[in-house]
């Protein structure tokens, strides 16, 4: 009984901690918990990169959608629909992972993405799509890196594979993200 009360009351604290925090800090905290506790099953680099890994498939699963219905050029509306097909696949595949890893993922956007989010919403036509574009091209200038470093330095066998899968397609989309902004800069 004591034992319980104990581990609700631990419970209740850590939440009264997290709630102030955004979701990838709070996700962040809880795998390092774990591995404190060596109750994790990966590496604290692993499970960051998972975490990471995650934060920006929501992205752009969420800015995709938003740029299917507020992008002027058919080419973006056409982009950002693969970017919302590629990374619900890749989500859900990382979802995966991370429950048989017991990585726990950030449940929603970062509050910086969602901030940029916010900002994209207020813009329109073709000053929407440049933006659209230009971050779809920093973003996946990041985000190819992390993969890339994952795919040659995770420790776990699993998120290594992950990461090596998923490299082509984010190799892809980025390489799509360029032309396509460097198109829409000729017009």
């Amino acid at each position: 009984m004591l034992c319980g009360a104990l581990l609700f009351g631990f419970t209740a604290c850590n939440n009264d901690n997290t709630e102030n925090k955004d979701s990838v800090e709070t996700a962040e905290d809880m795998n390092e918990h774990k591995e404190d506790a060596n109750t994790n099953v990966v590496d604290e680099k692993d499970a960051e990169f998972a975490v990471m890994a995650a934060n920006a498939g929501m992205t752009e699963v969420e800015l995709g959608k938003l740029a299917a219905t507020k992008a002027s050029d058919p080419r973006v509306k056409e982009y950002a629909q693969m970017m919302v097909t590629d990374h619900e696949a890749a989500n859900s595949k990382l979802t995966a992972l991370a429950t048989a890893k017991k990585i726990t993922l950030p449940a929603t956007v970062s509050e910086d993405h969602q901030k940029h989010m916010a900002d994209m919403a207020k813009k329109s036509g073709a000053d929407f799509d440049k933006h659209y574009m230009d971050m779809m091209v920093d973003d996946h200038n990041k985000v190819v890196d992390d993969f890339k470093k994952a795919s040659t330095d995770a420790k776990d066998a699993d998120i290594k594979a992950f990461a090596t899968e998923t490299l082509p397609t984010l190799t892809a989309h980025h390489e799509a993200a360029k032309t396509l902004r460097d198109n829409l800069k000729k017009k």
